[in-house]
């Protein structure tokens, strides 16, 4: 029976193959200071298109988590809320000492941030009102010109029994496309 020990593999003067690539192998950790490379990282194993696409997917799904998040944040903003921090403010401001007339200007300074508020909300409303209506007309006329495509597509492709192109679709689109530059 061989002996397996490498080192005793060089002592008896034994030099069968598998003793010989376990001494090689120690030899070469005790030289590197750790195992040697795998297979699969000396070669280019790298590029997996897999991975790549589950990656790009994550940071996809992470952008429209972090636009989500902003949404949800701007609409729990609270109108009074704002109002109390800029009233905390002009106090700081102003101190303990309020005549009457700033009393007065006070108490209409938050019904006009209230209507400057709605005023802009309701601007940006119809601004994104505006924004779908023209996004939907231009979706319904490029699914009129898809579908007017497609059936121009289905007319050109006809063929007889024969296997031979029906003429009749050809010329008619032929004789419209001269009708239209005319």
């Amino acid at each position: 029976m061989k002996n397996r020990n490498p080192k005793d593999a060089v002592i008896n003067g034994d030099k069968s193959e598998g003793s010989k690539s376990v001494y090689n192998k120690k030899k070469n950790m005790k030289r590197f200071g750790r195992q040697g490379r795998s297979l699969e990282k000396s070669t280019n194993s790298y590029y997996n298109p897999s991975v790549i696409k589950k990656k790009r997917e994550f940071y996809d799904n992470a952008k429209h988590v972090k636009k989500y998040k902003k949404l949800v944040k701007l609409q729990q903003t609270d109108v009074p809320l704002a109002i109390k921090a800029l009233e905390d403010e002009n106090e700081t401001e102003e101190g303990s000492k309020m005549s009457k007339n700033n009393k007065k200007r006070k108490d209409r300074e938050p019904r006009n941030l209230i209507e400057i508020y709605e005023k802009k909300h309701e601007e940006q409303e119809k601004a994104r009102m505006e924004k779908e209506t023209m996004f939907q007309a231009r979706k319904e006329e490029r699914e009129k010109s898809e579908a007017r495509r497609k059936d121009i597509r289905e007319k050109m492709m006809k063929k007889t029994r024969k296997g031979q192109p029906v003429m009749k679709y050809r010329i008619q689109h032929l004789l419209e496309t001269i009708q239209g530059s005319e």
